[in-house]
C-alpha cells in the first residue's frame, strides 16, 4: 500500500509539472502572422519562412509572400536560403569537435598552427589602413579570441581605410582556398589589441582553416562527413544541385527609390570554392533547426553525440565580460547571447543564444522555455529589426 500511495504521488506530481509547462499560443502567434503579412503588403521583404520548436516538437511552421517578386513564386518552407554569417556558429561548432578530441587548447597562439600571425602589427589609429603607424602586439592571439571576436581583426563591413583594407584582401581578390584567404587577413594590421575589444571580424576563416590542419581534410569534406550527412541536414553546403538551385530564394533589395525589387546581381550558387567560416554556407530553416536542435539537445541528436554539454556550457558563457558591447548582451564561442533582459529591454530568457546572416536570417535558441526560432527571408540590406521582432513575437506568445 505504501509503494503505490508514493507511485500515485509521483504521477501526479509529474502530471503538475507536465501541465505547469510553458506552451506556445497559437493564437496568439496569429500576431506573427499579421505582422509579417504587413510588412510584405508594404513592399519591405518579398516573403519569409517562420519555424519553431518547442520541447522537441514543431510547434510553428509557416511561409508568407514570395520567393521571387519578378516571377511571382510563392515561398515554401523547403526554400533555401543564403544565410551568411549564421555560417559562423556551423564553424565553431566543428572546431570545438576537434576540441573535444584533444587537437588544442583554447588558449593556444594561433601561430603555433598558422605561422602568418607571428609577429602581428596593431594599427595606432583604427582609422588607418595598412599603411599607417603600427605598435607590436600585446600578446599573442588565441584560438578563443579567435571565436570570440577578441582577437583585434576586423571584417571588412566597414568605412576605416583599414576595413576598406580587408574588405580588399578578402574579397576583392581571388581566392583558390580558405587558406589563401586566411593568409590575406593576417597581412592586415589589427584594428584593436588582442582581447581589449569585442570587434565583429572575419575570424571565423582562421576557425575553418584551423579545422582543416587538426583534421586534415577540406573544411567543405569534415562538416559534410562530421556534421550535415549524420545530422540529416540534406540541403546544406556551400554549393547546390540543380534540384536544389531551383529551391533557392532569390535576393531582393531596395531601389535607390526605396522600392523593393529582385537584385539584378544573384548569389552563386555552383562553382563555389573556398569554403569559409565567415560565410558561404546554404541551407533551409528546417536544416538549421536540426544543427541548433542538437546543441539544444546537449550535443546529442538520435542516438550520436556531437558535443559535450561541458562544451556547449562554456561555449554559451559570456566571454566578453568588461569589454564593450550592446546592452543586455554578452557574446561567447560563436554565438551571441542574451546576458540582461532589463538592459536589453526585450522580451525573453537569459542565457539564450542567438546569431544572423546578412541577408536577414534569424535564429536563437533558449534552453530555459526549451525552443529554438527561426525567421528566413532574403534582403540585402541587413537590419536587426526583424530578429527583434520575431523575438518579441515568439516570446509573447509563450503562455503557462
Amino acid at each position: 500500500m505504501k509503494k503505490l500511495t508514493l507511485f500515485v504521488l509521483f504521477l501526479a506530481i509529474s502530471a503538475s509539472a507536465l501541465l505547469a509547462q510553458s506552451q506556445l499560443s497559437q493564437e496568439r502567434l496569429k500576431r506573427y502572422d499579421q505582422f509579417l503579412e504587413t510588412e510584405i503588403n508594404a513592399g519591405k521583404i518579398p516573403g519569409a519562412v517562420v519555424l519553431i520548436y518547442k520541447d522537441g516538437e514543431k510547434a510553428y511552421e509557416k511561409a508568407f509572400g514570395m520567393s521571387d517578386i519578378e516571377a511571382q513564386k510563392p515561398m515554401q518552407s523547403d526554400q533555401i536560403f543564403y544565410i551568411q554569417s549564421m555560417t559562423k556558429p556551423i564553424a565553431t561548432v566543428a572546431l570545438m569537435m576537434l576540441y573535444e578530441e584533444g587537437k588544442f587548447f583554447l588558449t593556444d597562439p594561433v601561430e603555433n598552427y598558422i605561422p602568418e600571425f607571428k609577429n602581428l602589427q596593431v594599427l595606432k589609429d583604427p582609422e588607418d589602413g595598412k599603411n599607417g603607424e603600427t605598435v607590436p602586439a600585446k600578446q599573442k592571439i588565441t584560438i578563443s579570441q579567435i571565436l570570440s571576436h577578441t582577437a583585434g581583426f576586423s571584417h571588412g563591413l566597414g568605412s576605416t581605410q583599414q576595413e576598406i583594407d580587408v574588405r580588399d584582401a578578402l574579397y576583392a581578390q581571388p581566392h583558390a582556398t580558405i587558406e589563401s584567404r586566411v593568409k590575406a587577413l593576417a597581412s592586415i594590421p589589427l584594428i584593436g589589441q588582442p582581447g581589449e575589444q569585442w570587434y565583429y571580424s572575419a575570424s571565423p576563416d582562421i576557425a575553418a582553416r584551423l579545422v582543416e590542419i587538426f583534421s586534415e581534410q577540406p573544411f567543405d569534406q569534415f562538416l559534410k562527413e562530421r556534421l550535415f550527412d549524420p545530422l540529416g541536414m540534406k540541403d546544406t553546403g556551400y554549393n547546390l544541385n540543380d534540384e536544389q538551385a531551383k529551391r533557392m530564394v532569390s535576393l531582393h533589395g531596395y531601389s535607390k527609390e526605396g522600392v523593393l525589387i529582385k537584385m539584378p546581381n544573384q548569389t552563386k550558387t555552383s562553382g563555389n570554392r573556398v569554403f569559409g567560416g565567415t560565410h558561404g554556407l546554404f541551407s533551409t530553416a528546417q536544416d538549421y533547426s536540426i544543427f541548433a536542435r542538437m546543441l539544444l539537445n546537449g550535443g546529442e541528436w538520435n542516438g550520436k553525440q556531437y558535443l559535450s554539454p561541458k562544451t556547449i556550457e562554456l561555449m554559451t558563457q559570456n566571454h566578453i565580460d568588461g569589454l564593450s558591447y550592446n546592452p543586455g548582451y554578452g557574446f561567447g564561442l560563436g554565438f551571441g547571447l542574451l546576458v540582461d533582459l532589463a538592459d536589453a529591454d526585450l522580451i525573453g530568457s537569459e542565457g539564450q543564444y542567438f546569431w544572423n546572416g546578412a541577408y536577414c536570417t534569424y535564429f536563437f535558441i533558449d534552453p530555459k522555455e526549451n525552443i529554438v526560432s527561426f525567421l528566413m527571408t532574403q534582403n540585402s540590406q541587413f537590419t536587426s529589426f526583424y530578429g527583434d521582432k520575431m523575438r518579441q513575437m515568439v516570446y509573447q506568445a509563450i503562455i503557462e
